[in-house]
């Protein structure tokens, strides 16, 4: 099994949900209301006359745990779908590979249950 994780921005996050279902059928997702910076360092705004520096931008993080034949195709509809057209700040995507996911209602591995469904 691999975990996709990704950063991305908030307004994004269904349009990143919907593409990674369209392109591999995968459904299960976890989000995370997230802030942070990258290279960017924030953004600096300009309310009542003066201006404000925001240090952590609002983002979300996405995990999907999926088999190793999916990961690829996961991590392209990710990337794909989180790119807004700005010049930086749409965030990062990386994938770790995960042990033993176990059920916790049924006890059963995931393994398990994705071979007999």
């Amino acid at each position: 099994m691999v975990r996709v994780d990704a950063v991305v921005i908030r307004e994004r996050v269904e349009t990143v949900i919907d593409a990674v279902e369209e392109a591999t059928g995968h459904v299960g997702v976890t989000v995370v209301e997230a802030v942070g910076h990258g290279r960017q360092r924030g953004v600096t705004h300009e309310y009542r006359g003066r201006i404000f520096e925001s240090r952590f931008l609002p983002k979300a993080l996405l995990t999907f745990v999926v088999d190793e034949d999916v990961a690829e195709p996961v991590v392209e509809a990710i990337v794909d779908s989180a790119r807004s057209g700005n010049e930086s700040g749409d965030g990062l995507t990386w994938t770790t590979t995960v042990a033993n996911v176990t059920h916790n209602r049924t006890g059963r591995k995931l393994e398990e249950v994705e071979i007999g469904a």
